[in-house]
């Protein structure tokens, strides 16, 4: 905690260093993104960052520390939001919801911005920050692997079986014992979600018996959306795509006991490709490394983004 402290004290100067007329009062709002309604939520002062994900569920997850430095911008995706009813898959498509994300920047009014996304949404902000290089300063990735393919899933799959924690592997026996696959795969919609995504908190978060449950209550789940976008779209995707061209600052954030995820060495083949890429591995973190160890990681991610003005 001590060199966590240092860190900021280190850095506010520089990551804090914005103009006056940035610095504005919380608000919230909407973004039309076709059939479907985006919610924002603007928390804390200084350099704007747009936190890509659900308006409800992420403000829960970084720390009030943060929000004196940065003007975060939380933002629904199409996945976060009240379903419209049914809609084409296109509705879901990659540029489309990267496109909704400069939608919210154009309305908001924000000029160049710190674009972050924490486990599937990161692959939204590189993505994002590869089609509008020019509104973005910074790109922030947590709690990723290169891609959710099934090679990848073996890698998180062998990460976790060669782990030695028992008190994590009980924590999840039991959990499945509660909750068996079969009984799991009967709940729909947000219940499968939200259900699925608590039941293995031992493989999400640092504490094995971290209950999640209040941070999901008011969050809105299309599972129409996280099916195909999760299960299809980035099982495939290439982050390497564009990346020759691109020169934004990375910061890649993991957790040592992510196990939602393949391990940080799945980084190796893909980091020769980044041009400025930056990794921390958080080692009391796991998925959320912003909420296991809040002051570190706001630490070194003010720290980074001082050292890249």
């Amino acid at each position: 905690m001590g060199r966590a402290r240092r860190l900021l004290w280190t850095v506010l100067a520089a990551a804090c260093a914005w103009p006056a007329a940035a610095q504005k009062a919380a608000e919230s709002g909407t973004v039309a993104a076709g059939p479907f309604t985006l919610r924002y939520r603007i928390e804390g002062t200084g350099r704007p960052a747009i936190v890509i994900g659900s308006s409800v569920y992420y403000p829960r997850v970084f720390s009030q520390d943060l929000r004196k430095h940065l003007r975060l911008v939380f933002l629904d995706h199409r996945g976060f939001t009240a379903s419209p009813g049914r809609v084409d898959r296109s509705q879901f498509a990659l540029d489309t919801l990267i496109d909704d994300v400069e939608r919210a920047r154009r309305q908001l009014g924000l000029e160049r911005v710190v674009v972050i996304g924490h486990s599937g949404h990161a692959f939204m902000a590189l993505e994002y920050a590869k089609r509008y290089p020019a509104h973005v300063s910074h790109v922030v990735l947590i709690g990723i692997a290169p891609d959710l393919s099934a090679a990848s899933d073996a890698e998180r799959d062998r990460y976790w079986n060669e782990s030695v924690w028992p008190e994590r592997k009980r924590a999840m026996e039991e959990n499945m014992r509660a909750l068996p696959e079969a009984e799991l795969a009967k709940l729909k919609g947000r219940d499968l979600f939200v259900r699925g995504y608590v039941r293995d908190g031992p493989r999400a978060w640092f504490d094995p018996r971290f209950d999640s449950t209040p941070y999901w209550e008011g969050v809105e789940i299309n599972m129409d959306m996280f099916d195909y976008v999760w299960g299809e779209v980035f099982r495939d995707i290439d982050i390497t795509r564009g990346l020759e061209a691109f020169d934004r600052p990375v910061l890649l954030a993991l957790g040592r006991y992510d196990f939602l995820i393949a391990p940080p060495s799945s980084w190796e083949r893909v980091r020769p490709k980044f041009k400025d890429l930056t990794v921390r591995v958080f080692e009391r973190s796991a998925h959320t490394p912003q909420h296991d160890e809040p002051a570190l990681f706001d630490a070194e991610l003010l720290r980074w983004i001082g050292e890249r003005p």
